[in-house]
């Protein structure tokens, strides 16, 4: 099955072109995460920044700033923004928060609040809006919260397996989940309960590092060197690429037709068209190791990795 798979990965790889990114964009630290929301293409970074860039201008119009921590040594750093959303003129911040806590801001109004903090003792790794008053949580120990902003309480916390947590995606409405951990299965929840819908499972066999979810589909980024889609109705995985290296990003466009993969060891990013399962493009020219891939329009792609550069990509 092995050699099958390289060689249609070498077949379809004839069919692919190769491109150099458009533009390098500078950010004040490595890239810790990404989101795109009307145009705007906001960077959380480990120094402690998230960067606002205007990408119909092609210029940065905003830096959030948080004050410096105090690690386990003592010394003063600045935190790490692990994750951000965007919701109308809410911006969220997840930071590494005093002697390795996490903590979660809103900055609204050129002002940055404070919402959950370190006396909450929650290991969250990753923070999205729901809506206005509820955020989403992934915790290391593989549990998802549902949180009330307003109130700054847990509307429900549910462990969902003992494996640790690795990623989560909302689909558009975000009435549901996939969360993503360590043993290869992604579970598929509803929000607003926290109920598996069911378990994604079959493809990969250890840690999927990131998930996506667009229009119905499920795409997955394994350390087993698989990059695999499942169909969120059926269960079941339609499309797998196997690659000579860790695949550490994913991403789905809009309509779900085609898929973004980490591919290789020279951090390239290989473009599947999920129809005729042909690699169509192979962008080449990121620096450091991948975390970070968005779709922007149907021929406009940004990625970020651990280092200071974020790229803009177009297709042919």
């Amino acid at each position: 099955m092995k050699i099958f798979l390289s060689i249609l990965l070498i077949l379809t790889s004839l069919f692919s072109s190769d491109i150099k990114p458009e533009k390098e964009i500078e950010v004040s630290g490595s890239v810790m995460d990404m989101k795109i929301y009307n145009d705007f293409l906001y960077i959380g970074t480990d120094t402690g920044t998230l960067e606002v860039y205007d990408i119909k201008k092609d210029t940065f119009t905003d830096k959030i700033k948080l004050k410096n921590i105090h690690d386990f040594m003592g010394d003063v750093i600045p935190p790490k923004v692990y994750s951000v959303d965007v919701l109308d003129n809410k911006k969220l911040l997840l930071a590494q928060g005093e002697n390795g806590s996490r903590e979660v801001y809103i900055h609204e109004n050129n002002q940055t609040v404070k919402v959950i903090d370190k006396d909450a003792k929650l290991t969250i790794q990753k923070a999205k809006f729901i809506d206005k008053n509820l955020l989403f949580l992934g915790l290391l120990s593989n549990e998802i919260v549902l949180f009330d902003i307003k109130n700054k309480k847990q509307l429900y916390i549910k462990q969902l397996s003992q494996s640790k947590f690795s990623d989560f995606a909302l689909n558009e409405d975000k009435t549901k989940a996939v969360i993503s951990c360590e043993s290869g299965i992604n579970y598929l929840v509803q929000v607003k309960d926290a109920k598996v819908i069911k378990e994604l499972k079959g493809g990969n066999k250890d840690n999927v590092f990131k998930i996506a979810f667009k229009n119905g589909k499920i795409s997955a980024a394994g350390q087993d060197r698989l990059g695999v889609v499942y169909d969120e109705k059926s269960g079941n995985i339609t499309n797998s690429y196997n690659s000579t290296f860790l695949i550490y990003a994913t991403r789905l466009d809009d309509e779900a037709t085609r898929a973004a993969f980490s591919f290789g060891t020279d951090n390239e990013i290989a473009i599947f068209n999920l129809t005729t399962n042909v690699k169509t493009d192979n962008l080449k020219g990121q620096k450091s190791t991948l975390n970070s891939i968005l779709f922007y329009n149907n021929n406009t792609l940004f990625s970020g990795s651990d280092d200071k550069y974020i790229m803009k990509w177009k297709l042919k």
